[in-house]
């Protein structure tokens, strides 16, 4: 079974990079969640919050299949989502995905993503990110990074998420055994390449302003998040099962009045919504996104586009 095989690899770059995330400080608390009871599979995942090294942390393995409901389209989906958000302003946040659905009709296709998040951009840190992506998967990497690009801008900030974007979708080659090792590879490059930025701890404290550029940059990252991700909004539509491991990707604090300045920037009716996630943000200036924050905020995006399903269209795609 092809599932078999991809949640082999999955578990296995899980294991490769909490290991290593481990060295950098304290060991990960395990996390597992069940789809239906474990009737249709589930997951497990590794994180940590606040640590000496970091701000928020999340890997993340999932395997949910349907074997017993031959009506569903999709047969199964199995997938490794990272995101790595560092204390120190001067470490990227990065985030990695890979993922591979099986459909009932027997066709797979895989879906792989890395991009780097700086909240100070670093020309050196972001070429030699892309470097890695291109060496890993060359005869992708040009349609990769246009279609990252595409993915990861906010049209309301006029401005990315992420200084460098690599984005595969629909990757199905005909031979299976050829796109499982091309999935290695790029999840690889993207994970080795990244402990080898973040290894090595600035020599100095951050100062004010860095902290500032920080915050500011998580606060974008929330907002393109649940305003914009389509991958986020679809895993909450589908279960509300694993609420707080899908928002793992949020930073531990961000910018409430920020983000409210960004309200008459966005279309209807996702203004609503924008206003709707800071009420559920603590009333602080730096407000804390705890797991109770996110299980709220899940709420409110599942709450929105079932009442608005036309406001997918203002996703990214």
């Amino acid at each position: 079974m092809r599932r078999l095989s991809v949640l082999s690899l999955v578990e296995a770059l899980q294991r490769h990079f909490t290991e290593a995330l481990e060295k950098l400080d304290a060991p990960f608390t395990r996390y597992e969640w069940q789809r239906d009871g474990g009737r249709h599979g589930g997951g497990v995942r590794f994180g940590c919050a606040e640590t000496e090294r970091f701000n928020r942390a999340s890997v993340n393995v999932s395997c949910v299949h349907y074997d017993d409901e031959p009506a569903r389209q999709v047969a199964s989906a199995t997938a490794l989502s990272t995101i790595i958000h560092p204390k120190h302003p001067r470490l990227p946040s990065l985030h990695l995905h890979v993922s591979f659905t099986e459909q009932r009709s027997g066709k797979g296709t895989w879906r792989l993503m890395a991009d780097l998040n700086p909240s100070l951009p670093d020309d050196a840190q972001t070429a030699r990110f892309a470097a890695a992506l291109e060496h890993a998967a060359p005869a992708l990497a040009s349609a990769a990074r246009a279609r990252g690009d595409r993915y990861f801008f906010i049209p309301a900030l006029g401005r990315h998420r992420g200084a460098t974007h690599f984005y595969v979708e629909d990757l199905d080659s005909g031979d299976f055994e050829a796109d499982l090792k091309l999935a290695r590879r790029v999840a690889l490059a993207g994970l080795d390449t990244y402990l080898e930025l973040v290894q090595v701890a600035p020599s100095s404290p951050p100062t004010d302003l860095e902290r500032a550029a920080q915050l500011a940059y998580h606060t974008v990252y929330f907002f393109q998040v649940l305003t914009l991700d389509r991958g986020t909004t679809s895993g909450l539509l589908v279960h509300d099962q694993n609420d707080v491991g899908v928002m793992g990707s949020l930073p531990a604090h961000v910018d409430r009045a920020l983000l409210a300045s960004w309200v008459g920037k966005v279309p209807p009716p996702q203004d609503a919504l924008l206003r709707a996630l800071i009420d559920a943000l603590p009333d602080t200036p730096v407000a804390p996104v705890t797991d109770a924050v996110r299980a709220r905020l899940a709420a409110i995006v599942r709450a929105h586009y079932r009442a608005h399903p036309e406001a997918m269209a203002l996703q990214a795609g």
